[in-house]
């Protein structure tokens, strides 16, 4: 009995779930959209709804357009159901987002403020979080929670920073930077946030290799839903993969990786979109840069294609600005590839401002939708 009725509970839950994602995934929708939609009765339908209304969570928007018949109610997520928030931390900025339940960017900002250990620093950032949050018209209990996108190993078994070189920080707890926000918080890798961004709210649920190409490379690979962490948390970190033996100094203090070749900084000290300006007007210095660039470049996406037979996104500062010339890297790869197949597995990513404080905002959403 007792088993029973855990299933009919855990079937009314999911069922709950499924709709309220879908009213957060389409906005407006009538209580016969969710019913077809979902294959469900329109009993049950109107049901879950209303519970979904009671809690605050979806409010009434009016009336449907007429289908010949009665028009149905329009439904649509609440204004008041939540939002949340991403704190993107790296070596000289925060980048932070404010979305609501449907994953919509309601503000962004990124700012310079170089990062520093200790308790100064923590408190700097969370000082500018509530500004922004002010700003943004979002009071405090509106906040579901915080999403926080670092550069490095998240050992989320310890919940720790297991290892940033980029940040200087080792065995840092989570709990030595959540104690300075007044919000629940979840803690990202920046290119599992930025592989999270890409996937979570995609249609398509197919597995993808997320390369990061910031000041800094990185990798995650995104499968069916969730991110793939490894063994040790390190799952994707292509960016420390030897690209030539004994090449050039990496910051992680070996020789030859993805990162010496491929990082942002090989294309410019300043702004990428003004690099990609430049190599549009045919600079020759730019041209240069860029094919040397992209040979290196073309070797890893070849390589963790081979390995994993998926789609490569390209993100980060150089695969958000780099627009028509993804051609070049296609060309390269094509040129490698031993088994023929065209190249349109290689793709820039979908979401090119913040990626990565996005991806850290919609896990909040992500934790909050599981228990709805």
């Amino acid at each position: 009995m007792d088993k029973k009725k855990n299933t009919n509970m855990e079937v009314k839950k999911k069922n709950r779930n499924d709709v309220f994602r879908y009213i957060c995934r389409t906005g407006m929708v009538s209580n016969p959209d969710i019913s077809y939609e979902l294959k469900l009765s329109l009993p049950t339908a109107t049901q879950i709804t209303k519970e979904l209304i009671e809690r605050g969570l979806v409010e009434e928007k009016g009336e449907m357009e007429s289908t010949g018949g009665r028009r149905a109610k329009a439904l649509a997520v609440s204004e008041n159901a939540g939002k949340a928030a991403g704190l993107d931390i790296t070596k000289n900025h925060i980048s932070m987002v404010l979305t609501d339940l449907t994953g919509r960017i309601l503000k962004y900002e990124r700012i310079f403020l170089p990062y520093a250990p200790g308790d100064d620093y923590y408190l700097e950032v969370c000082q500018k979080l509530e500004r922004f949050l002010e700003d943004g018209g979002c009071g405090k209990e509106n906040i579901l929670g915080i999403g926080i996108s670092l550069p490095g190993i998240m050992d989320l078994d310890q919940e720790l920073v297991a290892d940033s070189h980029v940040l200087g920080v080792r065995e840092l707890p989570f709990s030595a930077v959540s104690r300075f926000f007044p919000y629940p918080c979840h803690f990202l890798n920046d290119a599992n946030a930025g592989a999270y961004a890409e996937g979570i709210r995609s249609e398509s649920m197919e597995r993808f290799f997320y390369l990061s190409l910031s000041n800094t490379v990185g990798g995650a690979v995104y499968s069916n839903g969730r991110l793939e962490q490894g063994r040790n948390f390190r799952c994707g970190e292509a960016g420390h993969m030897t690209v030539v033996p004994n090449g050039k100094a990496c910051y992680c203090g070996k020789y030859g990786c993805l990162d010496a070749y491929c990082s942002a900084k090989r294309l410019t000290d300043g702004r990428v979109e003004d690099f990609f300006e430049r190599l549009k007007g045919g600079e020759q210095e730019a041209v240069g840069l860029w094919e040397e660039y992209t040979s290196y470049l073309a070797i890893a996406v070849n390589n963790i294609h081979m390995v994993l037979d998926c789609d490569i996104v390209l993100g980060g500062y150089v695969g958000s600005s780099m627009g028509e010339f993804i051609r070049d890297i296609r060309d390269k790869v094509s040129e490698r590839n031993t088994f023929a197949e065209d190249s349109s597995f290689i793709r820039t990513c979908s979401h090119k401002i913040g990626a990565a404080a996005l991806g850290a905002s919609l896990k909040v959403i992500e934790v909050f939708m599981e228990q709805v």
